[in-house]
């Protein structure tokens, strides 16, 4: 009954149906090859963090649109090698932020890649007070976040992130990790932040015209 009451719609354009819709999926790009931050052992990001990948990952982030998980969770654990992992975790969001939204969407991206690659998803890190890190610049995000770690001796982690810029956050989480004795540490983002340049214009040019190079996501 309240489906039929509040009908699906694109969490990026409004549009009635499925999220994101065929055409917004068709927009999104997929992200640059970068090499992995310090302390991991890999590093892999599913879409470029400008335009409708923006957004995307905004609906789920501000707007709670989960269902958008249903069409990238699939293609975002398919970055990842099960082999390499014995369990996964996340790089939590700020308390304040938490309980503002009422869900980690870090936590959700790893409970659904956890799923698809069919290791056990546990909470293995606590962000230690301090500012987030959404709306600093690239210079301010550099230290990045602190965080503690549960005991994860002889482990191979991955841990699941939902935007990278400079990487800080995912190597903070290897180094408390680490310190609790991880053996390999692995890093899964749903969106990285492209670098400037003509590379960067040529991807967003691609998208726009539909060409190939965009990303197909699906259920």
């Amino acid at each position: 009954m309240l489906s039929l009451l509040l009908p699906p719609t694109c969490g990026v354009c409004r549009s009635p149906g499925s999220s994101p819709c065929a055409r917004c999926a068709s927009e999104l790009v997929p992200a640059a090859e970068t090499p992995a931050p310090a302390g991991l052992e890999s590093c892999r990001a599913l879409i470029a963090y400008e335009g409708t990948g923006r957004l995307l990952v905004t609906a789920l982030k501000y707007r709670n649109h989960r269902e958008v998980l249903d069409h990238i969770a699939g293609p975002l654990a398919m970055l990842a090698d099960p082999s390499a992992v014995d369990v996964v975790t996340w790089a939590p969001t700020t308390g304040s932020r938490r309980r503002d939204r009422g869900f980690d969407q870090a936590r959700l991206l790893a409970e659904e890649v956890a799923q698809a690659l069919r290791r056990p998803c546990r909470r293995l890190l606590d962000r230690l007070p301090g500012p987030p890190q959404t709306g600093k610049g690239v210079l301010e995000r550099i230290g990045g976040p602190s965080f503690t770690a549960r005991s994860v001796v002889g482990l191979r982690v991955l841990v699941v992130d939902d935007v990278m810029t400079t990487g800080s956050t995912l190597s903070r989480a290897a180094a408390a990790l680490r310190r609790e004795g991880a053996t390999a540490i692995h890093g899964l983002a749903l969106a990285r932040t492209p670098r400037t340049g003509p590379a960067a214009v040529e991807r967003a040019g691609r998208a726009r015209q539909g060409r190939p190079g965009a990303l197909k996501c699906g259920g």
